[in-house]
C-alpha cells in the first residue's frame, strides 16, 4: 500500500497550488479520501475530505471557498486544489485513505506561504 503526495513547495501569499496522492495496492475506488496538515509545534487537522464515490465533502471552516478537492478513481489520485494561500496555511500536508478502521496515510508534502 502507498499513498504518494507531491505538488507542494514554496508560494507567494495570494498564490495557488494543486496537491495530488497517489494511491496504489488497494482498491481506491472504495476508500473515502481526506487531507490533513500539520504546522510546526500544533496538532495535525483535517482540512477536506471526500467521501469515496466523490458525493460528498467536508471542510475546515478557514479553508472553504478557497480549496477544492476532488478525486479520479480511474487513477486513484485525489486532489487538493488551494487558491488564496495565506501564511497560515504553511504546513506539511498529509492524505489519508480510510474505510471503517482501516486507515493508510502518506508521508507528507511540505507547503511554505511566504514572500
Amino acid at each position: 500500500v502507498q499513498l504518494v503526495e507531491s505538488g507542494g513547495g514554496l508560494v507567494q501569499p495570494g498564490g495557488s497550488l494543486r496537491l495530488s496522492c497517489a494511491a496504489s495496492g488497494f482498491t481506491f475506488s472504495s476508500y473515502g479520501m481526506r487531507w490533513y496538515r500539520q504546522a510546526p509545534g500544533k496538532e495535525r487537522e483535517l482540512v477536506a475530505g471526500i467521501s469515496s464515490d466523490g458525493g460528498s465533502t467536508v471542510w475546515l471552516d478557514s479553508v472553504k471557498g478557497r480549496f477544492t478537492i476532488s478525486r479520479d478513481n480511474a487513477k486513484s489520485t485525489v486532489y487538493l486544489q488551494m487558491n488564496s494561500l495565506k501564511p497560515e496555511d504553511t504546513a506539511v500536508y498529509y492524505c489519508k485513505a480510510y474505510l471503517w478502521a482501516t486507515e493508510y496515510w502518506g508521508q507528507g508534502t511540505q507547503v511554505t506561504v511566504s514572500l
